[in-house]
C-alpha cells in the first residue's frame, strides 16, 4: 500500500511522513512543486540519518495522488479547495484521509480559536468539493500534534479520533493510525462527528501555549479495547 501525503512538506504533513517511512511504510510526499516535496524528503534522511531511503520519495501532488492508494491531506484550510482541485482527476476509488483543522490562524487570527465553515467541519467541505468523485472521506490525525510526530525516537502519547461514513475505509485509516507508535486510534462515528474532533485541536494548541510545552495530547479511557 502506497500512502501519498499531500502537503507533506508543512510539519504535520512532513511528521507523518518521517513516522510512516521509518516504520517500512511505502511512502510519497507531495506538494504543490516537487522540487519542494524532493527537499523535504532529503530533510527527512538527514534527520534519520540515512540516504536514498526506497520507500520514500517527493512528487507533485497530482503525480504522488495517481500512485497512492490512500491520500493523506494535510494542508491548511486556505489551501484545501485549491488543492484538492489540483488531484480531484486521479482520486476515484482512492480514499482520503483529511487532517485539516478549522483555524483562525488560517486567516491571520490565533490558532487557539475555531473557525466554523459553512459545510460543518473541514473533512465535510471535503466531501462537498469532491461530492462528484468516487472517493472515500475519513479524518484523522487532526488531535496529534506535529511536535510529537517529529520527535520520531519517542513514542506518541496520545489517541486519534477517526471519523468516517463508509466503515470498510474507515477500518483501513483506523489500521493505518495504529501504525503509528503509542497511537490508539478510536472510531467516533460519522463524518458528521468531525465537527466536534476539530475542535479539540485549537483547545490543544492552547493547552501547549498556556503550560509552555509541546507534545500535549487526549486519552479515550474506559473503552473495550477488544
Amino acid at each position: 500500500m502506497k500512502i501519498a501525503i499531500i502537503g507533506g512538506t508543512g510539519d504535520q504533513g512532513l511528521g507523518l511522513a518521517l513516522r510512516y517511512a521509518k516504520s517500512g511504510e511505502d511512502v510519497v510526499i507531495g506538494s504543490r512543486k516537487a522540487e519542494k516535496a524532493e527537499n523535504a524528503v532529503a530533510e527527512i534522511e538527514n534527520l534519520l540519518g540515512k540516504t536514498n531511503i526506497e520507500n520514500l520519495e517527493g512528487l507533485s501532488n497530482p503525480d504522488a495522488t495517481i500512485i497512492a492508494d490512500i491520500i493523506i491531506l494535510t494542508v491548511p484550510l486556505q489551501a484545501q479547495k485549491a488543492t484538492l482541485d489540483s488531484i480531484k482527476d486521479y482520486l476515484d476509488g482512492k480514499i482520503i484521509i483529511d487532517a485539516t483543522a478549522s483555524l483562525s490562524s488560517n486567516i491571520g487570527g490565533f490558532p487557539t480559536e475555531f473557525i466554523e465553515v459553512w459545510e460543518g467541519s473541514a473533512a465535510e467541505r471535503t466531501a462537498a468539493i469532491l461530492k462528484d468523485k468516487d472517493v472515500s472521506i475519513v479524518s484523522a490525525y487532526s488531535n496529534i500534534c506535529s511536535s510529537s510526530l517529529m520527535d520520531h525516537e519517542e513514542e506518541i502519547d496520545c489517541d486519534c479520533l477517526v471519523c468516517g461514513d463508509d466503515d470498510e475505509s474507515k477500518l483501513k485509516a483506523i489500521e493505518l493510525v495504529n501504525k503509528l507508535p503509542g497511537v490508539n486510534a478510536i472510531d467516533c462515528g460519522s463524518l458528521s462527528r468531525t465537527r466536534i474532533v476539530e475542535k479539540i485541536t485549537p483547545l490543544l494548541i492552547g493547552l501547549n501555549i498556556k503550560n509552555r510545552v509541546h507534545h500535549a495530547g487526549i486519552r479515550i479511557t474506559g473503552l473495550d479495547k477488544k
